[in-house]
């Protein structure tokens, strides 16, 4: 809520900001879909990051003065690496092995699940709330629906599991960062921190690139118009005004009614899919698709309902702009 004795926004202004992070969050997918058609995955990846960092870093450098110290980097570098390497590399490199973009972003919409299990099972974590356990299993139970035996993917062969285990470990890897960064001693300031996180986690995705023979493969004469507008669509928009929004309507709204693009960017990501890409969406995925966003709302209305650790747990964690979360 806005701050005591500040004016509230106009509605029309927090309307218009929720509507970018639905539409804008939900839209990475299917911007990375046609970036990796001509672009290497990983490095397509690095150099986007590296690119919105920097921006962040300067703005916030030239606006407030931030400065880092080697404990900030060490720490950006640690979270990049789990949130960017491990969970944004994932998405990206499924989705040129050829996973739709939609099926994708239902598998990312699971990571709360994974945020749950990995506050659990820490030192010193806890059990969550029987409403939450409640959500895990529906959860679990729809992304079995999702990928299970009969699951089509959209050649009409069943969906590749190699690529479907990746993107759950990514999710994973986000959910393991994301407990990470709020205890890590990074900056106070979100956008700088943020910037600082992009900027590792690019580099280390560009190095990861590297025994891939993705530079080698980098051609930008070759490039693809579409290809080219992904990337440039995913610099300015999912990282620069996602975040931007994001980082507003925490300021001015409650913390329930923004984790609400956790449930609503995998069916923004799902129509765009079928819509432009011409991505299937049968009955089958439709079903999960409903159990999976319904599973996640569970979780984050029932975990907030409780302690302030355990309903940290149980919300989605603080995005970068992937997929979101840019996990795309």
């Amino acid at each position: 809520m806005p701050a005591h004795g500040a004016a509230r926004p106009p509605r029309s202004l927090v309307v218009t900001a929720f509507v970018a992070l639905y539409v804008v969050w939900g839209s990475t997918y299917l911007a990375i879909r046609y970036a990796v058609e001509t672009l290497p995955p990983l490095l397509m990846g690095g150099m986007r990051f590296i690119l919105a960092g920097a921006m962040l870093i300067g703005w916030a450098r030239w606006r407030d003065g931030a400065r880092a110290t080697s404990a900030n980097w060490r720490a950006a570098t640690i979270a990049g690496g789990l949130l960017l390497l491990g969970g944004n590399g994932a998405v990206v490199w499924a989705e040129e092995r050829g996973l739709p973009s939609g099926l994708v972003a239902l598998l990312v919409a699971t990571m709360p699940f994974w945020m749950v299990v990995a506050e659990w099972v820490r030192p010193g974590g806890r059990a969550p709330r029987p409403g939450v356990v409640a959500g895990i299993a529906l959860g679990l139970a729809g992304l079995a629906l999702l990928v299970g035996p009969g699951a089509l993917g959209s050649t009409g062969t069943r969906i590749d599991a190699v690529g479907t285990a990746v993107v759950i470990a990514g999710s994973l890897s986000w959910a393991i960062g994301s407990l990470y960064a709020r205890s890590a001693p990074l900056p106070g300031n979100a956008l700088f921190a943020t910037g600082l996180e992009m900027f590792a986690g690019g580099v280390l995705l560009c190095l990861a690139a590297i025994p891939f023979g993705e530079w080698g493969r980098l051609d930008l004469a070759r490039a693809s118009a579409a290809s080219i507008a992904g990337f440039l669509y995913l610099v300015v928009f999912g990282s620069l005004i996602g975040f931007t929004a994001f980082a507003w309507l925490l300021r001015v709204s409650t913390p329930a009614r923004v984790s609400t693009y956790a449930f609503v960017n995998p069916v923004v990501a799902v129509f765009l899919g079928w819509l432009v890409a011409g991505e299937p969406v049968t009955s089958r995925t439709v079903v999960a698709a409903a159990v999976i966003v319904g599973a996640v709302a569970l979780i984050t209305f029932a975990g907030a309902g409780g302690g302030d650790r355990e309903g940290a747990a149980a919300r989605p964690p603080r995005p970068h702009p992937a997929a979101e979360r840019d996990a795309a």
